[in-house]
């Protein structure tokens, strides 16, 4: 069953016009996350890959495309976990970096911290070299549209939340039953400046740890913080349950108990994965025995072959 990547693009409704860029989007991610692991490199590698490629397309909630606080700026926050060693590093409130993800990892693997925020987060990126971008470049037409509807009398950002394309994350099994999570977004619509969700938050945005298996969450990030869902899941499968049923009993406790939405993609050290969601849709792929898994709506599931490496 080894390997295997699963990348979702965010839970919520996607608009119909926007929904074959979404789709395309993961699929691509997890074929780019695939070679990795094709090659030789470790599940780390792997969901670090495809969160960059999913940073780097516009359609999706993070890096390029992320949507925009109050004041109209840029705030992004991103985690990643090895499964190996429990090891992670997060960023929180980053403003000019063109992928959050690669800078997380640069805080897991540089320094004895799990998470730097705002300015410390961009004070060690310039003394590691990592290039700053102009913020116009992180900001789409679509996400200024938004934010000024959002800023009109009666808007309520909350509850169109859930018409965002939502954070993007990934996760991995390597070749070793190595597991890795990463989780990159740009927050919640019309947030107030300086706001935080779960995405950094190891435990709640993504947990991974090869005694049981990794997860990366999507959905309302208050909820997700509140019932700590990524650990929750793991902890459903310490249990015994399978990913996708852990995966189930641990959305619907987020439902039943804070009224959450959301979804996750899951995997066990073995390559068993599941992509499952509460919210109308979540644009997920995983690839796995040089097949390629994907889908929008919940019982939707195509399969499309990739090539061999030659």
């Amino acid at each position: 069953m080894l390997p295997v990547v699963v990348v979702h693009g965010g839970a919520g409704h996607i608009p119909k016009e926007r929904a074959e860029s979404s789709t395309s989007g993961v699929c691509s991610a997890a074929r780019a996350g695939y070679a990795v692991l094709q090659g030789g490199g470790s599940s780390m590698d792997a969901v670090v890959e495809a969160v960059t490629q999913l940073e780097n397309n516009p359609r999706f909630n993070a890096g390029c495309g992320s949507v925009l606080n109050v004041k109209g700026d840029v705030e992004m926050d991103a985690i990643v976990m090895d499964g190996k060693s429990l090891a992670s590093g997060a960023v929180s409130a980053v403003r000019n970096i063109a992928n959050p993800v690669q800078l997380a990892r640069l805080v897991m693997d540089k320094t004895s911290h799990a998470c730097l925020t705002a300015e410390g987060a961009s004070q060690f990126a310039r003394a590691l070299g990592v290039p700053e971008v102009n913020q116009d470049s992180l900001i789409t037409e679509y996400a200024r549209m938004r934010w000024r509807n959002n800023l009109q009398p009666g808007a309520n950002p909350v509850e169109s939340q859930m018409g965002k394309m939502g954070t993007v994350g990934a996760v991995a099994v390597d070749s070793e039953g190595n597991v890795a999570c990463a989780t990159s977004t740009g927050g919640m619509l019309n947030k107030m400046e300086g706001r935080v969700g779960d995405t950094p938050c190891i435990g709640s945005g993504g947990y991974a740890d090869n005694q049981s298996g990794a997860v990366s969450t999507t959905g309302h990030g208050e909820a997700i913080m509140k019932v700590t869902l990524a650990r929750l899941i793991l902890f459903h499968m310490e249990q015994g349950q399978s990913a996708e049923a852990a995966s189930d009993l641990g959305l619907a406790y987020m439902r039943s108990r804070v009224e959450g939405l959301g979804g996750v993609i899951t995997v066990d050290p073995q390559g068993q994965w599941a992509a499952r969601f509460s919210s109308a849709q979540m644009s997920w792929a995983a690839a796995q025995s040089h097949t390629l898994h994907y889908g929008l709506y919940t019982g939707e599931h195509f399969t499309q072959s990739i090539q061999e490496p030659h």
